[in-house]
């Protein structure tokens, strides 16, 4: 547990470190800006309309417990006549997703870049954001203390928070050389592997620790008559 509370530290540090452009020439832009992206919200669909297979997709709530900062498959699906029938909204290979509504303020407006070769349909709550940049980029920024110290003044409070895309789009991101967003990528995906690793794996060894501790209490207390 202290290795995994350390690893995370680490990658966090790292993360606000890697996108920190000050020291040299990078231009900013904001999202919004047309010559890099644009925003689009998805469509309305509810938790009784997901399936066991079908079309992928994604509710705004497993954006908070489900995904990182990319993936390439879905954890849920609708049936291809509910897409149809309410003309639901897709997010191609390569567009990033960002949830914009929640309790949580501090990960509201986090993103995921869509890997997967098929659409994946976003609930309403979410946005797609269509970019020229690297969407894994682009998805671990929105997990800096840079982006969400921007988004902070477009939130609106209430039992439910929520952030618009004219706020998003007014957030500033460095632009740095296509070699180097890939580079700050491979960086964070060695962390995120990590952690991810560590947390998987922290279950199996605290249970195997947990049976050899019971076995030598056994041991230890087992007096020959």
């Amino acid at each position: 547990t202290a290795e995994l509370t350390a690893r995370k530290k680490q990658y966090n540090y790292y993360r606000e470190k890697l996108f920190n452009f000050q020291d040299h020439e990078v231009p900013y832009l904001p999202l919004g800006d047309e010559r890099i992206g644009h925003f689009q919200r998805g469509k309305r669909f509810v938790k009784e309309d997901m399936v066991s297979e079908g079309v992928p997709c994604i509710h705004y709530g497993e954006m908070y417990t489900h995904y990182g900062p990319w993936a390439d498959n879905s954890k849920s699906f609708v049936t291809k006549n509910l897409v149809d029938k309410k003309n639901l909204r897709v997010a191609s290979k390569g567009d990033v997703i960002l949830v914009a509504a929640g309790e949580t303020i501090e990960d509201l407006g986090r993103g995921t870049a869509w890997l997967g070769d098929e659409n994946v349909v976003i609930h309403d709550a979410c946005f797609l954001y269509r970019t020229s940049l690297n969407p894994k980029y682009v998805a671990y920024f929105t997990r800096t203390k840079q982006f969400h110290n921007q988004i902070k003044k477009h939130i609106s409070s209430g039992k439910i928070s929520a952030i618009n895309s004219n706020g998003l789009g007014k957030v500033l991101i460095p632009i740095p050389a296509p070699e180097v967003q890939q580079r700050i990528v491979s960086i964070l995906d060695r962390f995120d592997t990590l952690t991810n690793s560590l947390t998987e794996g922290l279950p199996k060894e605290i249970e195997l620790r947990r049976k050899q501790y019971e076995y030598y209490r056994d041991q230890l207390l087992a007096f020959p008559k």
